[in-house]
């Protein structure tokens, strides 16, 4: 038996670190899968075949003896093969169309679709379970995750959350295009967070300050949204880049980045940790072919995406 599905990567379209502290982020999914492939093999191993590698193990190998991003796959072929006491290994294929490492949700497109295309090889799971198995197996690799990547790669379409209330759907479905452009800065998500945690400490009342714009800024991106109002989205997305410039996630390289892009779209910003990682520009048709040309001009490398509203898919 073979079995598949595919989830969207996403970006956070605003909110980034201040939603550590409280402030609603709001993230995307984005039309950009990884798509697993998973079957049933004789012998008494799980083995993976990546983009980004391959890993071959035997059955129940300790998860601490594991250090490879592949293994949150060994981690859901465990559990279903022990929950339904099998002797049989599992072979998986993974595709991806989202980089990763630049902060695109790769990681959690490929727990959410790996742990449908797992699971579907032994049982019927509903959406809401994936998404339990998913962040289950997100957690072999990055410990503290809240789900919020997950949620928004199962379920698709726009989404708000909070470390309090957790997410929830917005039903608005805003038509428009972004283009993501890659640094190639490396970075560790840990020490970005981290030095806003300082920065935030040194200046209390000016970051509470910037806080309270925040949620101000989300509330109207909100109704935006639903009245697909892209010149204030744009606007929006340029003050948000202004917060991030202040608590210090930004850089020269991807300062030059959102002024190129700025130049013919609605607006830009950082999307996620920051310190490197990717960029966002707000665009339409109008004028979409004109921010690629502008960045892949000064050798940046890009492509566009559209909002994904299907989220998991199996088939």
């Amino acid at each position: 038996m073979i079995s598949k599905a595919s989830a969207p990567g996403k970006v956070i379209l605003f909110g980034e670190h201040f939603v550590v502290y409280g402030i609603k982020a709001i993230l995307c999914a984005i039309d950009k899968r990884v798509t697993v492939t998973a079957e049933k093999i004789p012998e008494n191993k799980i083995i993976i075949k990546s983009n980004i590698g391959e890993l071959e193990v035997s059955l129940n190998k300790s998860m601490n003896e594991i250090s490879s991003p592949l293994k949150p796959f060994v981690y859901l072929a465990n559990k279903m093969i022990k929950k339904y006491n099998q002797s049989e290994g599992i072979k998986i294929y993974v595709k991806s169309e989202i980089p990763s490492g630049v902060g695109l949700g790769s990681s959690s497109a490929c727990c959410v679709a790996g742990a449908a295309a797992i699971s579907k090889l032994f049982e019927k799971t509903s959406k809401e379970k994936i998404l339990e198995l998913a962040i289950e197996a997100e957690r072999t690799i990055f410990q503290n995750t809240s789900g919020a990547d997950c949620t928004v790669c199962t379920f698709g379409g726009l989404m708000e959350y909070d470390k309090e209330k957790g997410f929830s759907q917005i039903k608005s479905e805003p038509n428009f295009h972004l283009v993501i452009a890659n640094s190639n800065i490396e970075h560790s998500t840990e020490v970005v967070v981290s030095n806003v945690k300082q920065f935030k400490e040194k200046n209390e009342e000016k970051f509470s300050i910037m806080c309270q714009k925040e949620l101000e800024l989300v509330n109207r991106v909100k109704i935006m949204l639903k009245n697909n109002d892209l010149q204030g989205l744009g606007k929006c997305m340029k003050d948000n880049q202004k917060f991030l410039e202040i608590i210090g996630i930004s850089n020269e390289k991807l300062r030059k980045m959102i002024e190129k892009a700025e130049n013919s779209s609605f607006g830009a910003k950082i999307t996620g940790a920051g310190g490197g990682g990717c960029i966002i520009a707000l665009s339409d048709e109008s004028n979409l072919e004109k921010i690629i040309s502008e960045l892949k001009m000064n050798d940046y490398e890009c492509f566009s995406v559209k909002i994904d509203f299907k989220g998991l898919d199996t088939f």
